[in-house]
Protein backbone atom coordinates (compact mmCIF):
# COMPACT_ATOMS: atom_id res chain seq x y z
CA UNK A 1 0.00 0.00 0.00
CA UNK A 2 1.49 3.60 -1.09
CA UNK A 3 1.08 6.01 2.37
CA UNK A 4 1.89 9.24 0.90
CA UNK A 5 1.13 11.49 -1.97
CA UNK A 6 4.10 11.55 -3.34
CA UNK A 7 4.46 7.77 -3.35
CA UNK A 8 1.10 8.10 -5.55
CA UNK A 9 1.81 10.36 -8.01
CA UNK A 10 5.27 8.27 -8.21
CA UNK A 11 3.25 5.12 -9.39
CA UNK A 12 0.83 6.49 -11.11
CA UNK A 13 3.33 7.80 -13.26
CA UNK A 14 4.99 4.96 -13.94
CA UNK A 15 1.79 2.73 -14.86
CA UNK A 16 0.72 5.79 -16.98
CA UNK A 17 3.99 5.86 -18.51
CA UNK A 18 3.94 1.87 -19.26
CA UNK A 19 0.29 2.09 -21.10
CA UNK A 20 -0.26 5.74 -21.92
CA UNK A 21 -3.49 5.46 -23.61
CA UNK A 22 -4.82 3.53 -20.08
CA UNK A 23 -8.03 4.22 -18.93
CA UNK A 24 -7.94 4.42 -14.86
CA UNK A 25 -10.39 3.75 -12.53
CA UNK A 26 -10.91 5.03 -8.95
CA UNK A 27 -12.88 3.22 -6.35
CA UNK A 28 -12.86 5.13 -2.87
CA UNK A 29 -13.02 3.39 0.44
CA UNK A 30 -12.62 3.55 4.28
CA UNK A 31 -11.54 0.49 4.89
CA UNK A 32 -12.44 -2.92 6.50
CA UNK A 33 -13.35 -4.28 2.72
CA UNK A 34 -16.35 -6.79 2.17
CA UNK A 35 -17.66 -8.62 -0.89
CA UNK A 36 -19.60 -5.72 -2.36
CA UNK A 37 -15.97 -3.88 -2.74
CA UNK A 38 -15.17 -7.00 -4.59
CA UNK A 39 -18.35 -6.03 -7.07
CA UNK A 40 -16.54 -2.63 -7.39
CA UNK A 41 -13.44 -3.72 -8.39
CA UNK A 42 -15.02 -6.22 -11.00
CA UNK A 43 -16.83 -3.36 -12.36
CA UNK A 44 -13.96 -1.18 -12.36
CA UNK A 45 -11.90 -4.08 -14.56
CA UNK A 46 -15.20 -3.65 -16.89
CA UNK A 47 -14.92 0.07 -17.47
CA UNK A 48 -11.14 0.64 -17.45
CA UNK A 49 -7.41 -0.54 -17.70
CA UNK A 50 -5.55 0.26 -14.35
CA UNK A 51 -8.14 0.06 -10.99
CA UNK A 52 -7.09 2.73 -8.35
CA UNK A 53 -8.05 1.99 -4.80
CA UNK A 54 -7.71 4.23 -1.82
CA UNK A 55 -8.13 3.36 1.51
CA UNK A 56 -8.83 6.17 4.37
CA UNK A 57 -10.59 6.65 7.09
CA UNK A 58 -11.75 10.03 6.48
CA UNK A 59 -12.62 11.84 10.30
CA UNK A 60 -14.16 14.80 8.12
CA UNK A 61 -17.44 11.92 7.78
CA UNK A 62 -17.65 11.39 11.88
CA UNK A 63 -19.28 13.18 14.35
CA UNK A 64 -17.16 12.87 17.05
CA UNK A 65 -13.33 11.64 17.64
CA UNK A 66 -14.73 8.61 19.77
CA UNK A 67 -16.80 7.34 16.58
CA UNK A 68 -13.92 8.08 14.28
CA UNK A 69 -11.66 5.93 16.63
CA UNK A 70 -14.40 3.10 17.17
CA UNK A 71 -14.60 2.74 12.82
CA UNK A 72 -12.96 -0.80 12.48
CA UNK A 73 -9.78 -0.79 10.94
CA UNK A 74 -8.73 -4.05 8.72
CA UNK A 75 -5.71 -2.56 6.93
CA UNK A 76 -3.78 -6.22 6.81
CA UNK A 77 -6.89 -7.93 5.34
CA UNK A 78 -7.47 -5.45 3.01
CA UNK A 79 -4.10 -5.22 1.41
CA UNK A 80 -4.26 -9.15 0.94
CA UNK A 81 -7.85 -8.94 -0.81
CA UNK A 82 -7.02 -6.11 -3.31
CA UNK A 83 -3.73 -7.76 -4.16
CA UNK A 84 -5.85 -11.05 -4.62
CA UNK A 85 -8.04 -8.96 -7.18
CA UNK A 86 -4.60 -7.74 -8.73
CA UNK A 87 -5.45 -4.19 -8.32
CA UNK A 88 -2.84 -1.86 -9.83
CA UNK A 89 -2.31 0.82 -6.94
CA UNK A 90 -3.47 0.79 -3.54
CA UNK A 91 -3.61 4.74 -1.46
CA UNK A 92 -3.94 4.22 1.93
CA UNK A 93 -2.56 7.25 3.43
CA UNK A 94 -3.11 8.60 7.11
CA UNK A 95 -5.37 11.63 8.08
CA UNK A 96 -2.06 14.11 8.30
CA UNK A 97 -1.41 13.07 4.54
CA UNK A 98 -4.57 14.22 3.01
CA UNK A 99 -5.76 16.31 5.50
CA UNK A 100 -2.64 18.13 6.95
CA UNK A 101 -4.67 20.68 8.67
CA UNK A 102 -7.49 18.54 10.09
CA UNK A 103 -10.80 19.93 10.08
CA UNK A 104 -9.48 23.23 8.96
CA UNK A 105 -8.99 22.56 6.00
CA UNK A 106 -11.05 24.00 2.63
CA UNK A 107 -13.98 22.18 2.44
CA UNK A 108 -16.57 21.43 -0.72
CA UNK A 109 -19.87 22.47 0.45
CA UNK A 110 -22.70 19.85 -0.67
CA UNK A 111 -25.28 22.62 -0.29
CA UNK A 112 -28.64 22.55 0.69
CA UNK A 113 -29.14 18.92 -0.31
CA UNK A 114 -26.41 18.12 1.76
CA UNK A 115 -28.59 18.25 4.48
CA UNK A 116 -31.33 16.44 3.81
CA UNK A 117 -31.92 12.61 4.77
CA UNK A 118 -28.47 11.43 5.39
CA UNK A 119 -27.41 14.78 5.96
CA UNK A 120 -29.92 15.74 9.14
CA UNK A 121 -28.17 13.59 10.85
CA UNK A 122 -25.11 13.95 10.06
CA UNK A 123 -24.49 17.68 8.87
CA UNK A 124 -20.76 16.76 8.88
CA UNK A 125 -21.17 14.14 6.54
CA UNK A 126 -21.26 15.33 2.87
CA UNK A 127 -19.05 18.21 3.10
CA UNK A 128 -16.46 15.41 4.48
CA UNK A 129 -16.80 13.30 1.78
CA UNK A 130 -17.17 15.52 -1.40
CA UNK A 131 -13.99 17.38 0.14
CA UNK A 132 -11.82 13.96 0.03
CA UNK A 133 -13.35 12.87 -2.68
CA UNK A 134 -12.34 16.37 -5.14
CA UNK A 135 -8.75 15.78 -3.14
CA UNK A 136 -8.49 12.19 -4.90
CA UNK A 137 -10.18 13.26 -8.12
CA UNK A 138 -7.25 15.67 -8.28
CA UNK A 139 -4.72 13.52 -7.33
CA UNK A 140 -5.35 10.63 -9.06
CA UNK A 141 -7.07 12.07 -12.32
CA UNK A 142 -9.35 9.23 -12.91
CA UNK A 143 -11.55 8.61 -16.29
CA UNK A 144 -13.96 7.40 -14.27
CA UNK A 145 -15.14 6.82 -10.48
CA UNK A 146 -16.80 3.37 -9.09
CA UNK A 147 -19.59 3.55 -6.53
CA UNK A 148 -22.01 1.12 -4.91
CA UNK A 149 -25.57 2.18 -5.23
CA UNK A 150 -26.09 1.59 -1.24
CA UNK A 151 -25.74 4.93 -0.93
CA UNK A 152 -27.59 6.37 -3.54
CA UNK A 153 -27.32 10.34 -2.42
CA UNK A 154 -23.59 9.93 -2.16
CA UNK A 155 -23.65 9.15 -5.82
CA UNK A 156 -26.01 11.61 -6.63
CA UNK A 157 -23.61 14.37 -4.99
CA UNK A 158 -20.53 12.99 -6.41
CA UNK A 159 -22.43 13.59 -10.24
CA UNK A 160 -23.65 16.99 -9.43
CA UNK A 161 -20.08 17.89 -7.83
CA UNK A 162 -18.44 16.38 -11.17
CA UNK A 163 -20.45 18.76 -13.28
CA UNK A 164 -20.27 21.76 -10.62
CA UNK A 165 -16.37 21.95 -10.70
CA UNK A 166 -15.87 20.95 -14.11
CA UNK A 167 -14.07 17.63 -13.53
CA UNK A 168 -13.55 15.08 -16.34
CA UNK A 169 -14.77 12.37 -14.52
CA UNK A 170 -17.17 9.26 -15.14
CA UNK A 171 -19.51 8.05 -12.63
CA UNK A 172 -20.29 3.86 -13.21
CA UNK A 173 -22.02 2.12 -10.42
CA UNK A 174 -22.96 -1.06 -9.13
CA UNK A 175 -26.09 -2.63 -7.60
CA UNK A 176 -26.36 -3.27 -3.74
CA UNK A 177 -24.91 -6.41 -2.55
CA UNK A 178 -27.12 -8.16 -0.43
CA UNK A 179 -27.12 -11.31 1.70
CA UNK A 180 -29.50 -13.74 2.02
CA UNK A 181 -31.68 -11.92 4.54
CA UNK A 182 -32.25 -8.95 2.03
CA UNK A 183 -29.60 -6.57 3.85
CA UNK A 184 -26.79 -4.85 2.15
CA UNK A 185 -23.59 -6.19 2.76
CA UNK A 186 -21.62 -3.67 4.61
CA UNK A 187 -19.11 -3.13 7.46
CA UNK A 188 -22.32 -2.10 9.68
CA UNK A 189 -23.78 -4.93 9.31
CA UNK A 190 -21.45 -7.38 10.04
CA UNK A 191 -21.23 -5.99 13.36
CA UNK A 192 -24.61 -7.13 14.26
CA UNK A 193 -25.65 -9.82 16.35
CA UNK A 194 -27.74 -12.96 15.47
CA UNK A 195 -30.86 -10.91 17.12
CA UNK A 196 -30.35 -7.48 15.45
CA UNK A 197 -29.82 -8.84 12.19
CA UNK A 198 -33.14 -10.47 12.17
CA UNK A 199 -34.72 -6.86 13.23
CA UNK A 200 -32.58 -5.12 11.12
CA UNK A 201 -33.86 -7.47 7.92
CA UNK A 202 -37.23 -5.89 8.03
CA UNK A 203 -35.73 -2.62 6.55
CA UNK A 204 -35.24 -4.39 3.03
CA UNK A 205 -38.92 -5.99 4.01
CA UNK A 206 -39.77 -2.23 4.29
CA UNK A 207 -38.60 -0.92 1.09
CA UNK A 208 -40.23 -4.03 -0.70
CA UNK A 209 -43.50 -2.90 0.97
CA UNK A 210 -43.09 0.00 -0.13
CA UNK A 211 -42.66 -0.76 -3.86
CA UNK A 212 -45.46 -3.17 -3.96
CA UNK A 213 -47.66 -0.13 -2.95
CA UNK A 214 -46.28 2.34 -4.78
CA UNK A 215 -49.18 2.05 -7.36
CA UNK A 216 -51.76 3.36 -5.09
CA UNK A 217 -49.44 6.79 -4.34
CA UNK A 218 -46.90 7.97 -2.43
CA UNK A 219 -49.04 7.87 0.79
CA UNK A 220 -50.00 4.16 0.66
CA UNK A 221 -46.27 3.40 -0.57
CA UNK A 222 -44.81 4.74 2.76
CA UNK A 223 -47.72 3.31 4.42
CA UNK A 224 -46.80 0.30 3.85
CA UNK A 225 -43.17 0.38 4.44
CA UNK A 226 -44.02 2.20 8.19
CA UNK A 227 -46.22 -0.74 8.84
CA UNK A 228 -43.80 -3.42 7.82
CA UNK A 229 -41.62 -1.92 10.64
CA UNK A 230 -44.53 -1.86 13.19
CA UNK A 231 -43.55 -3.87 16.55
CA UNK A 232 -40.25 -3.58 16.54
CA UNK A 233 -38.11 -2.12 19.76
CA UNK A 234 -34.75 -2.67 17.77
CA UNK A 235 -35.38 -0.61 14.85
CA UNK A 236 -35.56 3.28 15.38
CA UNK A 237 -36.46 5.02 12.53
CA UNK A 238 -34.78 8.21 10.88
CA UNK A 239 -36.07 8.85 8.16
CA UNK A 240 -38.03 7.17 5.21
CA UNK A 241 -38.49 9.02 2.05
CA UNK A 242 -39.43 8.78 -1.74
CA UNK A 243 -37.39 10.88 -3.72
CA UNK A 244 -37.41 12.03 -7.67
CA UNK A 245 -33.88 10.29 -8.85
CA UNK A 246 -33.01 13.63 -11.09
CA UNK A 247 -33.42 16.33 -8.42
CA UNK A 248 -33.13 13.75 -5.17
CA UNK A 249 -36.20 16.04 -3.64
CA UNK A 250 -39.36 14.59 -2.12
CA UNK A 251 -41.78 13.54 -4.59
CA UNK A 252 -45.42 15.32 -4.29
CA UNK A 253 -48.80 13.69 -3.75
CA UNK A 254 -49.75 12.81 -7.50
CA UNK A 255 -46.63 12.32 -8.84
CA UNK A 256 -46.22 9.43 -11.38
CA UNK A 257 -43.04 7.57 -12.48
CA UNK A 258 -39.82 6.36 -11.27
CA UNK A 259 -38.67 7.05 -7.61
CA UNK A 260 -36.51 6.00 -4.86
CA UNK A 261 -36.98 4.96 -1.62
CA UNK A 262 -35.19 5.71 0.87
CA UNK A 263 -34.63 4.44 4.95
CA UNK A 264 -32.11 5.22 7.59
CA UNK A 265 -32.58 2.84 10.86
CA UNK A 266 -30.07 2.68 14.06
CA UNK A 267 -29.98 -1.21 15.30
CA UNK A 268 -28.14 -2.28 18.60
CA UNK A 269 -26.23 1.50 17.91
CA UNK A 270 -25.53 1.18 14.31
CA UNK A 271 -26.54 3.14 11.34
CA UNK A 272 -27.94 1.39 8.66
CA UNK A 273 -29.12 2.44 4.96
CA UNK A 274 -30.52 1.92 2.42
CA UNK A 275 -32.94 2.39 -1.07
CA UNK A 276 -34.79 1.04 -3.55
CA UNK A 277 -36.25 2.13 -7.24
CA UNK A 278 -39.94 2.01 -6.89
CA UNK A 279 -42.44 3.31 -9.51
CA UNK A 280 -45.54 5.69 -8.21
CA UNK A 281 -48.50 4.76 -10.24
Amino acid sequence: MISTIDGLRARLAEVRAAAPDARVALISTIGALHDGHIDLVHRAREVADIVVVSVFVNPLRFASPAEFAAYPRTPDDDARLLESLGVDVVFAPDAKELLPDGSATTKVSAGDLGLRYEGRSRPFYFDGLLTVEAKLFHLVRPDVAVYGERDRQRVFLVRRMIRDLFFDVEVATVETVRGDDGLPVSTRVGMLDDRDLAAAALLPAALDAAAANADRGIDACIAAAQSALMGEPRIRLEYLSVVDPATFLPVDEGTSGPALALIAATVAGHRLIDNAEIYLG
